[in-house]
């Protein structure tokens, strides 16, 4: 579900019970499949293991072998073994996102055999579900577009939700937006979205009524997934809280070996934050915490320092200063299986705060005390942490980021 609705989730109607309820759930496992397999599709896109090959004088276009892409996951940290590759592979192939270019093999294997995504060659089944899923994650991406204001907080019976959008707004936004012609398409549309549980009323208590009343989109399209979500059997719902993914990692459960991470301070002053919500990152002084998926539900807390790791403040102008000692550098990082590894605090400018010593960040350099400067090539030297996050959250898993540093530390 989306942010916020956690706070009324006690609420359900007849559809979340009996058969009705495993059809949700279904379709919830069905969304969370497909968005995980995009994900996946896009990334080896952009890291060419989907190119085009030969084999006895006939090109196959996007396809990409098997046991090179067993490779690349067990490298990328999205699979412990080949056996695990194998099963998520699997996953996708017998929802039908994945298949052998000559539909000869059933079963994902690991050997050189080529596969592609049904997506990249136009045989993806198109049912009334699929349809709709689709429908939905374009509506969910128009709506999160920066000049797009229709998803607020609100309140409803006294408790507030994140991301709302008023029912009788949203209707008009439809038409307006040539997404239906009449008000009158726009609520059947709106009917077959709840039926394929891609909206629901913020409390579960009511279907869908041209009124005043708050609804929310299911789940985050945009929320960076595990592969190795996919072998979780439990309902979507369930384990995506959409508690903050702005954890920087999380710790071990084996406290014998734990491997949790404590921002870099000059002050022994720790704070355990609970991090189990992005409205709780105010809890650590204004600071997000970059990490690919949130933590379930009943993981330790997150440690995190509260105090600043800056000497003193320093104002964006004071960086741009001719002659000021301070150098700019660029850093490309890529986001692994559990994020990228650092932390972002503060304001015109923001700094980085912290970085986990085994996460991409290090691994490219990031270090402590280095202030913000642009975020895949967009100038952030003005703006608050919170659009720095955005930026990163919502764009690619491989972000650039340009720091400034100043000499004499």
């Amino acid at each position: 579900m989306e942010e916020g609705n956690s706070a009324g989730s006690g609420g359900s109607d007849s559809s979340t019970s009996g058969s009705g309820g495993a059809q949700q759930r279904e379709l919830e496992r069905m969304a969370e499949v497909l968005v995980t397999g995009e994900q996946l599709r896009l990334r080896l896109h952009e890291e060419k293991v989907i190119k085009d090959r030969r084999h006895h004088l006939k090109t196959y276009p996007n396809c990409f072998v098997a046991k090179e892409l067993i490779d690349w996951l067990i490298e990328h940290k999205e699979a412990s073994d080949r056996e695990t590759a194998i099963k998520l592979m699997q996953k996708l192939a017998d929802r039908g996102i994945i298949h052998h270019v000559c539909d000869e093999h059933k079963e994902f294997k690991d050997v050189k055999l080529f596969y592609r995504f049904r997506k990249d060659d136009g045989t993806f089944p198109l049912d009334n579900e699929v349809k709709a899923f689709v429908r939905g994650q374009r509506l969910y991406e128009k709506l999160m577009s920066p000049e797009n204001t229709l998803l607020q907080p609100r309140e409803e019976e006294g408790v507030k939700y994140e991301r709302t959008f008023m029912a009788s707004e949203f209707l008009d936004w439809l038409v307006q937006e040539g997404e239906a012609t009449t008000r009158k398409e726009a609520e059947q549309l709106c009917h077959r979205l709840m039926e394929h549980s891609i909206i629901q009323h913020v409390s579960n208590k009511h279907p869908f009524v041209d009124s005043n009343l708050l609804y929310q989109f299911r789940m985050n399209f945009r929320r960076r997934r595990r592969l190795m979500e996919l072998l979780n059997e439990k309902s979507p719902s369930s384990q995506e809280t959409h508690d903050s993914p702005f954890c920087l990692r999380k710790q071990s459960h084996d406290n014998r070996k734990s491997t949790s991470f404590m921002s870099v301070s000059p002050s022994k002053e720790v704070k355990i934050v609970s991090a189990m919500r992005r409205s709780s990152m105010s809890s650590c002084g204004g600071s997000s915490y970059f990490s690919g998926s949130p933590p379930a539900s009943g993981s330790p807390p997150v440690l995190c320092n509260p105090k600043s790791v800056l000497k003193r403040p320093v104002t964006s102008e004071e960086l741009l200063t001719p002659g000021a000692p301070y150098a700019r550098k660029t850093f490309t990082i890529v986001g692994d299986a559990v994020g990228w590894g650092f932390v972002v605090r503060g304001s015109k400018p923001c700094h980085i705060q912290a970085v986990d010593p085994s996460g991409p960040a290090a691994a490219a350099g990031m270090k402590v005390c280095q202030f913000v400067v642009s975020v895949n090539g967009l100038n952030v030297l003005h703006v608050d942490y919170r659009t720095v996050s955005n930026l990163i959250l919502t764009g690619p898993r491989t972000i650039v980021m340009e720091v400034m540093e100043e000499l004499e530390c």
